[in-house]
């Protein structure tokens, strides 16, 4: 038996709700849930970007989810150079890459950001945090679908930093 997108959910709801605890783990079956309330989540690597975070609640900021191997095999597809920018999913959510439905995307694979710039939104329990660029470059590649299901630390999009003159 899997949980569902929306049993997750549920489940970070009723952690947030209890304010006594700074921290749970959660193990299903071949899915592991982590929520650290307060604290930072560390990815591990120095060229990844998590930035532009809004209207998130303490206790999203540092959930990590290992679910199911197929999962895990697909996000490890996506491959990035030593000199790229991989921009992560800080958190488990639904990816959009535009800001509402039937609007144009923030990015396009070849098109120039500013390290200010929005890339895409991901939501969790009905909150819509914006994730900017965190470089200057050109994008060189959409690594998710929009309105699918990210992990976790998940690359979401690929950018060729701008070369510095």
């Amino acid at each position: 038996m899997e949980l569902t997108h929306k049993e997750v959910k549920n489940i970070i709801e009723i952690i947030d709700g209890a304010e006594h605890l700074d921290e749970v783990e959660l193990v299903f079956g071949g899915f592991r849930l982590h929520v650290r309330r307060g604290g930072s989540a560390d990815s591990g690597g120095s060229r990844t970007i998590q930035s532009g975070i809004s209207s998130v609640s303490p206790v999203a900021k540092s959930i990590s989810t290992q679910s199911v191997p197929a999962a895990q095999a697909r996000i490890a597809d996506v491959s990035v150079a030593d000199d790229e920018v991989a921009i992560r999913a800080p958190m488990l959510g639904t990816f959009y890459r535009s800001p509402s439905p039937g609007e144009k995307p923030f990015v396009e694979v070849g098109q120039q950001v500013k390290a200010h710039d929005n890339v895409c939104v991901i939501e969790v329990m009905k909150l819509f945090n914006t994730i900017s660029a965190g470089v200057d470059g050109t994008v060189v590649s959409i690594a998710v679908e929009n309105s699918s299901l990210v992990q976790y630390n998940q690359v979401m999009i690929v950018i060729a930093p701008a070369k510095k003159v």
